[in-house]
Formats: structure tokens, sequence, C-alpha cells
């Protein structure tokens, strides 16, 4: 089944680093095809950036995002660009504390990523927070994938401080409330393609 996924914010907040662990994790962890591409803007730090994957069991013929199954917006102003963008019964997943005015609750799960991460110590690893909580609620790839390809990812002296943001995000899942039913939107969604 392809999937679609784009994972939206400002520069500096490591979108594209969790992209790219994502798209690894995938490719060479779960055994699965991932094409991961980014854009950002001019500025190094603050502009709108993106990262988007596709992520298939069979190869994937066309590399470009056009309708995301999974939205992940970590600021206002890339649920305000990219919200719109998402597929028919796409799950949404946000930051709570950034994004303000996000619509369609149905599809929508949240966590306060830059809370949390503030609490562990350093905001900077939100992204990865992010990146478990994603994971635990979309199931598109293993933890022990993500897990593995954060490890392999990483500086060698950050990796402690990642993998205890990501198991934070992962966690949080587990003690949220249901929300969407994204197994069921998601063969939906892999049906139409």
């Amino acid at each position: 089944m392809r999937q679609e996924v784009r994972l939206a914010g400002f520069g500096g907040q490591g979108i594209i680093l969790a992209g790219y662990v994502l798209g690894k994790a995938a490719a060479l962890y779960a055994g699965k095809e991932a094409v991961f591409t980014q854009s950002y803007g001019p500025e190094a730090r603050g502009g709108a950036c993106a990262a988007e994957l596709v992520i298939s069991d069979e190869p994937i013929d066309y590399p470009l995002v056009t309708r995301p199954d999974l939205l992940v917006c970590m600021s206002q102003e890339a649920f305000t660009k990219y919200g719109a963008a998402a597929a028919e019964g796409a799950l949404l997943v946000v930051d709570s504390d950034l994004v303000q005015s996000a619509t369609r609750k149905e599809w929508l799960r949240h966590i306060p990523a830059t809370r949390l991460a503030e609490e562990l110590g350093n905001r900077i690893v939100a992204n990865m927070v992010m990146l478990g909580f994603f994971g635990a609620v979309t199931g598109v790839v293993a933890r022990e994938a993500l897990e593995e390809a954060v490890r392999t990812t990483v500086r060698p002296h950050t990796a402690e401080l990642n993998l205890r943001a990501f198991a934070t995000g992962f966690e949080h899942a587990a003690a949220a409330p249901p929300g969407h039913a994204y197994r069921q939107a998601g063969r939906q969604a892999g049906a139409r393609r």
C-alpha cells in the first residue's frame, strides 16, 4: 500500500531530520520502499520547510507527494500552508502548543511536542518527540525500525536524549485518547491509488 507523508514546520525544528529518519527506518530497517524529498525557504532558521515521503510495500512509480495521507504540522504556518492539501480521511498530527487553528477534528491527533521536549531539557528534540508519537499513532513503520534509524542517524553524544524524546512521544500516544481510526482511513487511501 502506498502512503504519502508530509512533515511540515519551520526551519530549526528538525523537520528534515525527522523525515530522513522516517525514510531510513522504512527503507533500511522495515523492508519497505521509500522516497524522501525536502523543501525549505531561503531562511536558515524560521522559514517554512517540509519533508515529504512516499512509503510503499511495492516499487514506487511516482516519487512525489500530491495528497498526503499522513500530515504532521509543527507550526501554525505549516498548518495554514499544508492543512488543506491533505487527502480526504487523512490523519493530521499537530504540535498542540504551536498549532491553534486546526480544524477537521475527526482527523486530528495532537501532542505538545515542544513542551515535552523542554521538559526533557532541550526543545531541539521536539522533532523526535513528534516522530515517536507519529510512529505510535500510525504504525506506518515499526517502533524498533524507527529507534534503530534514530540511533544510527543522530550524533552519538545525542543518541540517548533523542531516543528518550522518541520514547516520550511514543508513550504519550498510548496515554492519549484514541481520536482517529487511522488504519481504516489508510485502507481507504490505499484503495484509491
